[in-house]
């Protein structure tokens, strides 16, 4: 199946898989890394991320038939959940630990949530090498030296990429605000 990048593919890929759950998988990959991301930033582990993310996708499965299309993408839907899911360990957490929460964690509001859904959608619509350098820069937070070594590239050429991507990405965002 070619590669689904238009919100009206992706409205078409979830109401599949609520007729169809096996059609799930479909949106699983399209999705993991993102809800992963997102996750082990805010996990105290790997383990702890892994789990989460699991049991994201395990909600989200279990709960499809509830989900409403209203425009966003899906993965913001995930968000929400993992959002969800992150402030429900933490409480666990602190009230056996005696700490008590006072607010919910960092960055939780739906509207943060989907402007990163967003932006994670335009990063995926780059060019292969230009996502690679946006993802190893601000997601893995490595340095342009890093970089090239592991693309066996120059610095100044990943720069370049780094310039061409971040262009694209600010004329997409300047495109869909105006």
């Amino acid at each position: 199946m070619k590669a689904l990048t238009n919100d009206a593919d992706e409205r078409l890929l979830v109401e599949a898989a609520k007729r169809d759950p096996a059609r799930f998988g479909e949106l699983y990959q399209r999705n993991v890394y993102q809800v992963y991301t997102y996750v082990s930033r805010r996990a105290t582990s790997r383990e702890e991320a892994e789990d989460i993310t699991a049991d994201v996708f395990h909600h989200a499965l279990a709960n499809l038939k509830r989900f409403e299309w209203r425009g966003a993408p899906f993965a913001a839907w995930l968000i929400r959940i993992a959002a969800n899911l992150l402030t429900d360990r933490w409480r666990v957490t602190a009230r056996e630990s005696g700490n008590v929460v006072v607010e919910d964690p960092p960055d939780s509001s739906m509207e943060g949530i989907e402007e990163r859904a967003a932006l994670f959608q335009l990063v995926k619509r780059l060019p292969e090498d230009q996502r690679r350098v946006v993802v190893l820069r601000f997601v893995e937070q490595k340095s342009i030296r890093e970089i090239a070594q592991e693309l066996r590239r120059s610095e100044g050429a990943v720069k370049q990429l780094q310039f061409r991507a971040l262009e694209r990405l600010r004329a997409d965002v300047e495109g869909a605000i105006g």
